[in-house]
């Protein structure tokens, strides 16, 4: 069936709800592995580098600043995958610096052999969805390797 099942993970408990789906799968046949994927959006913090007044000097170090969103993801991921782990479910974790979510899911999943990708959904409809965009969504119209999507409703269960 699914040998190799990536879960893109964005810190909330709403993206966790697919977890469950992975115990469940791992239930019902467990010779599988899970990667667990964090794609980070570095975020300058402009107003705090001084944007607002130009002539102060600029003292920014950009790799400090990203290896601390860098080392966060690191952390949660690990995190995740511990609780994973004890349940005897083979996981790995991954940390990738993106500024297109849905893309970065779809390339790590196309070039690394994923079988499956699993992942949940906002639920966003209608003008929400258009005005905010759904990382699921074009994850889901996009990947040529199957997606698997979980609804919030499922999470409440």
């Amino acid at each position: 069936m699914y040998k190799k099942i990536l879960v893109p993970l964005d810190g909330s408990e709403l993206a966790e709800c697919a977890l469950n789906h992975v115990k469940k799968l791992h239930q019902d046949c467990s010779a599988f592995e899970v990667v667990l994927l964090n794609a980070v959006t570095i975020e300058l913090p402009w107003r705090e580098l001084g944007a607002e007044e130009p002539e102060q000097p600029l003292t920014f170090n950009y790799n400090t600043f990203k290896k601390g969103y860098i080392d966060k993801s690191k952390t949660y991921l690990t995190g995740v995958q511990s609780r994973l782990s004890s349940e005897d479910i083979k996981t790995e974790t991954v940390t990738i610096e993106s500024n297109v979510t849905s893309h970065a899911i779809i390339d790590y999943a196309q070039k690394n052999g994923i079988d499956l990708i699993l992942m949940a959904t906002h639920g966003y409809t209608g003008m929400k969805r258009m005005m905010l965009g759904s990382v699921a969504l074009q994850v889901l119209h996009e990947s040529s390797v199957p997606v698997l999507l979980i609804r919030p409703e499922a999470c409440r269960n």
